[in-house]
């Protein structure tokens, strides 16, 4: 389904003035482009249209982006089923704040063995996901492929090729440990600040009346920010891993939640708050294959080096060859493939339901096996998706939302104005502990105003009922 040519020709002044701030919320057309001003405040660009914006200035502040994005906001989080795509932005914008730096990137490994056939096949792979670049990934995958068919061949030539795709994945997962340790070993009052609006990020998603659907969390991340916040927030993440001591993966995974009995109620259990079911679709630096089964081991949150909790009993003979991260590097093709098919059937049955909104924070649509799911998702009329992105250097953004075709079901919140983590969260981000309170003052003030009014004489009303505050 293509989108209208109105639509299109909106969607690529968008695209040419990538380093604009960009919004589509509530009855907007089509995107709106605009830059900040001098004074503070905000200005749409020539050629768009913001009927809201003031008159022929089309100039506007804060309050007025806060008028139209946090009442939106707020309806769609309270959408039957909720889910939180969670990227890398989420990611570099907490190390940033924490230390001032963006956290670590991909860069692509340094192979000496079939080095130009990898990269040039890694090119490839990254051109089809729209990568000008190729990065960690494309070149894992395809040196996994390449190892897998020297092992088949069987010559004996796979032994060098495995070692540098070991090295690689170590010098990998000890980047992502190092970012979590100079977010853990930052100074003291930014990293408060860097956590505590991630806990606010996060208890705006998982806010949720009992009568709703738990929060879905995904991300695409290595790394255990998501859960280092959930741990300061109290909130409850439930996985697909069982156990205590060292989790085990399962695919038979029941639909496990948290409940508690009420004081003096028997027989009618109610969903405990702060509960979200979190999934890791590309894997963690502390999942480990070891044998046929996938365990996660306790690899403190900004460790040195995972080498020596790989040494523990039941994993000896581990190594960051089995880390599970994607793509896995482990042997088993079969194995290899088991917890993510696992992984994105739970994404798609989570996001592809009616009544579903979904927020991708700080993704920006690089993965083809997700945005074929949101594009399939979008197909049901009453599902939405918000992105929220700090930028769209790529076009990547906007060239996804012009191919999906569906402006009606999806809003926009893109440019540092908007998808600034500290921003985001103190002006535009459902409050999660006022709003049920605030629902019930909506309630109690309208109820009230229907009862005065019923209560006023049929005939004309005196100017005294004019002037009685409600």
């Amino acid at each position: 389904m293509n989108a209208s040519s109105d639509s299109l020709n909106a969607d690529d002044k968008v695209t040419k003035s990538a380093g604009q701030n960009v919004i589509k919320v509530r009855d907007d057309r089509s995107p709106i482009s605009f830059n900040s001003t001098e004074e503070g405040g905000f200005r749409v660009v020539d050629g768009d249209d913001a009927s809201w914006a003031d008159g022929d200035s089309k100039e506007f502040n804060q309050k007025d982006l806060r008028t139209r994005i946090e009442p939106w906001l707020t309806s769609l989080f309270q959408s039957e089923h909720l889910s939180l795509l969670a990227g890398s932005g989420l990611t570099h914008a907490v190390h940033q704040l924490a230390t001032g730096n963006l956290a670590a990137g991909m860069d692509a490994l340094n192979l000496s063995n079939h080095k130009d056939k990898i990269s040039a096949s890694a090119k490839v792979s990254a051109e089809a996901a729209g990568r000008k670049a190729n990065n960690l990934e494309d070149q894992l995958r395809v040196a996994n492929e390449l190892l897998r068919g020297l092992e088949i061949l069987g010559d004996g030539s796979e032994g060098e090729l495995r070692n540098e795709i070991a090295e690689g994945m170590s010098e990998f997962a000890k980047s992502i440990l190092a970012s979590e340790k100079r977010i853990v070993s930052a100074n003291d009052t930014k990293r408060e600040d860097a956590f505590n609006t991630l806990v606010t990020f996060l208890m705006s998603f998982a806010s949720r009346t009992g009568i709703r659907d738990r929060l879905n969390i995904f991300t695409t991340n290595y790394d255990r920010l998501i859960e280092a916040g959930a741990e300061l927030a109290g909130l409850h993440l439930l996985d697909r891993f069982l156990g205590t001591l060292m989790p085990i993966f399962r695919s038979s995974r029941l639909d496990l939640d948290m409940h508690y009995n009420p004081p003096g109620i028997r027989g009618e259990p109610r969903y405990l708050e702060g509960v979200a079911r979190f999934t890791k679709l590309h894997g963690s630096v502390d999942w480990v294959q070891v044998d046929k089964d996938i365990r996660r081991i306790g690899l403190p949150f900004g460790a040195n080096d995972f080498d020596p909790f790989l040494k523990a009993p039941g994993i000896d003979g581990a190594t960051a060859h089995t880390l599970m991260i994607y793509p896995n590097a482990a042997k088993d093709r079969e194995t290899a493939d088991y917890p993510y098919v696992e992984l994105f059937r739970d994404f798609a049955a989570a996001v592809c339901r009616p009544n579903s909104t979904l927020v991708a924070y700080g993704y920006s649509f690089g993965d083809e096996h997700i945005n074929r799911v949101i594009r399939d998702m979008l197909t049901i009329p009453s599902t939405h998706l918000v992105v929220i992105a700090y930028n769209d250097p790529l076009g990547r953004i906007m060239q996804t939302y012009k191919e999906m075709g569906r402006p009606s079901q999806i809003s926009l919140l893109i440019g540092p104005a908007l998808a600034d983590l500290t921003a985001l969260t103190e002006h535009y981000m459902p409050k999660a502990a006022i709003d049920k309170t605030t629902f019930r003052m909506g309630e109690l003030l309208n109820q009230r105003w229907k009862t005065q009014q019923s209560s006023k004489p049929s005939g004309k009303a005196s100017s005294s009922d004019g002037d009685e505050p409600i």
